[in-house]
């Protein structure tokens, strides 16, 4: 539009948004563009080179008058916002089996498999750790080839319940196998049998989430290790929530309502939360 006047250019912006109903920034460094800066979404107005009056008028002002900045702020943008995606279907997950798994136990059997401080740490894991793990993923470049998410478009998606539904059930499924015949498999009698039993209950439950954790890094994608290494926050809180699981199973056991395990047990609970894993790439790969 040259030597377009500034009620052209509102015109314009105006008609893009009511009529085509389209999401519109513009990008402005004189006082002639200020009524479109205005009527605009976004209006990024020039730092350095941008009137006052552009600046006032619009929603973002560009430091280093550098249009490439616009690109870098969209895809940091994305980034969070998936970020959070991920940690909300990474905690409903937790949320849906600990709570399904708690209430039909104790209306069956009259006993819950989780203690309350068990539920403790499966909490610290999910709200505080998880969202540490997951929310320190950094931008990448394919993010900006992905489809821009609409205005009104619903904030959990069709693939997120998907994901969450079958994990959740997965984990039920195994954790109710485990709690009808974990006694017969591991030929377990004696008095601790029931102390036993809820211990790798609840080992089991928490590598599923150590396991499930990693599935979350991505929603749609099969391949979960992509740039894992680059991100040292994630790594850490993997490996830290390992080493206090063991110490919680092995030496608290009186403070936690546990009992320790054999090698035999260990590998049971590590195999149960790694078999979630390819659970979750056929979930991917059931269209939405």
């Amino acid at each position: 539009m040259a030597r377009s006047s500034p009620l052209d250019k509102h015109t314009l912006v105006k008609h893009l948004r009511t009529t085509f109903d389209e999401v519109v920034a513009v990008t402005g460094d004189g006082t002639n563009d200020a009524p479109a800066l205005h009527e605009a979404d976004i209006g990024l107005a020039m730092g350095i080179a941008g009137t006052e009056v552009a600046k006032e008028s619009a929603d973002v002002i560009i430091l280093d008058d550098n249009f490439t900045t616009i690109a870098t702020v969209a895809k940091w943008g994305r980034s969070v916002y998936i970020n959070i995606q991920k940690f909300v279907q990474f905690q409903l997950t937790v949320n849906v089996v600990a709570l399904v798994v708690n209430f039909s136990s104790a209306c069956l059997t009259g006993t819950a498999p989780l203690t309350a401080v068990q539920l403790l740490w499966v909490n610290m894991i999910m709200d505080t750790l998880g969202a540490l793990a997951l929310a320190t993923e950094p931008p990448t470049d394919d993010l900006m080839k992905r489809t821009p998410i609409g205005r009104k478009g619903n904030f959990i998606s069709n693939a997120m319940w998907r994901n969450i539904l079958g994990q959740s059930l997965y984990q039920f499924v195994v954790i109710w196998f485990l709690q009808a015949k974990g006694k017969a498999i591991f030929g377990l009698n004696g008095p601790d049998s029931d102390l036993i039993l809820n211990t790798l209950i609840f080992n089991s439950f928490v590598f599923c989430q150590v396991f499930n954790e990693i599935s979350s890094r991505e929603m749609e994608e099969i391949n979960v290790f992509k740039g894992i290494l680059d991100n040292y926050v994630f790594v850490g809180v993997l490996a830290c929530t390992v080493i206090f699981q063991i110490i919680i199973i092995e030496f608290l056991g009186t403070f936690a309502n546990t009992s320790p395990l054999t090698f035999s047990q260990w590998f049971l609970s590590l195999l149960i939360g790694f078999l979630g894993m390819p659970v979750a790439a056929g979930l991917k790969m059931i269209p939405v």
